[in-house]
């Protein structure tokens, strides 16, 4: 049993057959709602009415500083957000998150797709206005928060949409996004992924990037670049920077897991390193709330509690493991492992989230835990949310 729950705590709609959750890779993706024959609504509520509890949920700014709306959607056509989404996103108790709104590795017909993801990403939120809201300005936090709507902030975590130059960027920004991870896995035209054996670090481009980014209030994630893109990134910025998600390599010797080296530097020029929620926090075997934990302390203990939150790179609503989600969700492992984006620890058995996570209020749930370790209330509510605020509310102006 995960460290601070106990049976009780654990629903039975939490748990899939296989007993863990999935982040999906490509755009428009989200979260397979339970499988039960109950309506979506009822559903998602009778998962949440069996949540651990922490006082000050309710009044606690949430953030997920790498999370995704929306269902799974492993196919080319996007699938509009259903009654039970909807539902889940009012109920989650998420203030705002940095949602991928561009593709991963890859030159080919990115420009092109990501002005189309843009446009049907902000036509749903046109459509269900009293469920979320764009964000544009770190201020704009308080508003999604008082509303009780789900704050979108378009993100990238590639470049690749850029091109050759940036040309683009003014076209980018204009569409909203305020987050732009440097590179993916691999090497581009701005630096060294973290899978690159070179680790060449940052591009002539990639300074010039960081610059724009710092005049134009966009933030820069340094998540998946490689360890000496990481550092100069954090030295080159003027600005604070993000590692929107990712996990510590003292903990697990990962590709995609930051060295204490990097996260005390990030904190020094008063970043945020976000911990997910996936297969690469630790070296084997299933990944469970307790190796969340685990991360979260690691972190506080490097960077201070100032400088830790949480990025599940997940999705909102509950992960249920069907059949068919698992053939096609191994097919595109199988894709990603041949194009060589894949990070080692991806699995076609690797889904994201941990079984005792797999519910709308996971946030919730690690509050519980974190705060029945003898984390302070206070220090909790910075976790959560009140760390990422802060950075986005100094960055994103």
């Amino acid at each position: 049993m995960p460290i601070g729950l106990t049976p009780n705590d654990i629903g039975p709609n939490d748990i899939g057959p296989n007993g863990c959750g999935r982040r999906q890779f490509l755009l428009t993706s989200g979260a397979i709602m339970s499988a039960t024959l109950l309506p979506a609504a009822i559903r998602a509520a009778t998962t949440m009415s069996t949540e651990p509890h922490w006082a000050h949920y309710p009044e606690a700014i949430v953030i997920d500083s790498c999370g995704q709306p929306g269902r799974v959607n492993l196919g080319a056509t996007p699938t509009p957000l259903d009654a039970g989404e909807l539902a889940d996103m009012r109920n989650s108790g998420v203030t705002a998150l940095n949602f991928t709104v561009g593709s991963v590795g890859s030159y080919s017909n990115d420009y092109e797709e990501t002005i189309k993801n843009i446009a049907y990403w902000d036509a749903q939120i046109a459509t269900y206005p009293d469920v979320m809201m764009k964000v544009v300005l770190g201020a704009q936090l308080d508003e999604a928060r008082r509303s009780k709507r789900l704050g979108i902030i378009y993100g990238f975590q590639d470049t690749t949409m850029y091109g050759e130059n940036l040309d683009r960027f003014d076209i980018f920004h204009n569409f909203g996004i305020r987050i732009v991870q440097l590179t993916y896995n691999r090497r581009n035209l701005m630096g060294d992924g973290c899978l690159e054996p070179g680790n060449a670090g940052l591009s002539k481009l990639g300074h010039d990037m960081i610059a724009k980014m710092n005049e134009r209030g966009v933030l820069v994630d340094l998540s998946h670049c490689g360890q000496r893109t990481t550092h100069e990134g954090i030295e080159a910025s003027k600005k604070p920077v993000a590692v929107t998600h990712s996990g510590c390599t003292a903990i697990a010797d990962m590709p995609r897991n930051k060295r204490d080296e990097e996260l005390r530097l990030l904190a020094d020029r008063g970043g945020v390193i976000g911990i997910y929620v996936m297969p690469y926090l630790r070296s084997e075997g299933q990944v469970m709330a307790e190796d969340v934990i685990r991360h979260i302390e690691h972190a506080i203990k490097v960077c201070g509690e100032d400088h830790v939150g949480i990025g599940t790179d997940g999705t909102i609503s509950a992960v249920e493991i069907t059949p068919e989600f698992k053939k096609m969700f191994a097919d595109e492992v199988a894709e990603r492992q041949k194009r060589g984006i894949s990070a080692p620890g991806e699995r076609a058995d690797s889904y994201t989230f941990a079984p005792d996570l797999n519910t709308p209020l996971r946030y919730e749930r690690i509050a519980s835990m974190l705060s029945q370790r003898g984390h302070s209330d206070a220090r909790i509510g910075n976790i959560l949310g009140g760390n990422f605020a802060r950075l986005f509310r100094e960055v994103i102006v």
